[in-house]
């Protein structure tokens, strides 16, 4: 696993996933991303639009006492068709492993002078793309806590603040998004037509993504195999 030192900006390569110690960044792409061979040469990284969300999700690394960050933007080497199955196979792990999840919804806006205490936060969040998102799911559901940021990387609230209207927004019940709270993971008990419905109106930009996306929620670990299509992945995800 890479993780970003977020002090110096080095990644850094750890054998076994070091629980608590890290933050980890979930939010959509968007054009000019920062790529793992861009940290290889730092200043073409800096000059990418895409680096405000690695300077950002840093900052507020340091703020929560994270030594280290996880983006899947410049943590994964793509290049690698082992690294990037280790990754997707073990994203839940990731997400649910991590000592603070930092939601960053680009498209979110606060009125200017608005009174954040007192915001409408349900149709605030219900038109952001991040909750049409099919990996946006498990970053949601997996972590013990998530903290939610608007387009200025400003803060909203954190997900245990909003359980009511996260489950308005998303059709996932209080209790799953609750599950921590509980000695016992209910996600397990959740029925498989339940959590498939999790993703009904989800997408993807790479259509076997959609399959992919799920194993975490479902616990499968299969091989990654880009081009085969969406029912041949889900099949395949089924089966396994």
């Amino acid at each position: 696993m890479w993780l970003l030192n977020v002090d110096t900006f080095e990644l850094e390569y750890f054998p076994a996933v070091p629980r608590h110690e890290y933050a980890i960044s979930s939010h959509t792409w968007e054009d000019g991303e920062v790529l793992f061979v861009d940290m290889a040469q730092k200043e073409r990284a800096k000059n990418k639009t895409g680096w405000h969300k690695i300077e950002n999700t840093c900052r507020l690394a340091r703020a929560y006492g994270a030594r280290y960050a996880w983006i899947d933007t410049c943590c994964i080497d793509k290049s690698s068709s082992a690294e990037l199955t280790e990754a997707i196979n073990s994203m839940f792990r990731y997400y649910r492993d991590s000592k603070v999840c930092l939601a960053y919804l680009s498209d979110c806006k606060v009125p200017v002078g608005a009174d954040r205490r007192s915001l409408d936060f349900r149709s605030l969040l219900a038109p952001c793309r991040w909750f049409t998102r099919g990996w946006a799911l498990q970053e949601l559901i997996a972590p013990q806590s998530v903290l939610f940021f608007d387009g200025d990387w400003c803060s909203l609230r954190q997900k245990h603040e909003l359980v009511t209207e996260l489950s308005s927004v998303t059709g996932i019940t209080s209790a799953v998004l609750r599950m921590h709270d509980y000695s016992v993971d209910p996600i397990d008990a959740v029925p498989v037509w339940e959590r498939m419905s999790w993703a009904a109106s989800r997408t993807t930009t790479r259509e076997e993504d959609i399959a992919y996306c799920l194993l975490g929620i479902f616990d499968v670990h299969m091989p990654i195999l880009y081009g085969e299509g969406t029912e041949n992945a889900s099949s395949d995800s089924r089966n396994k």
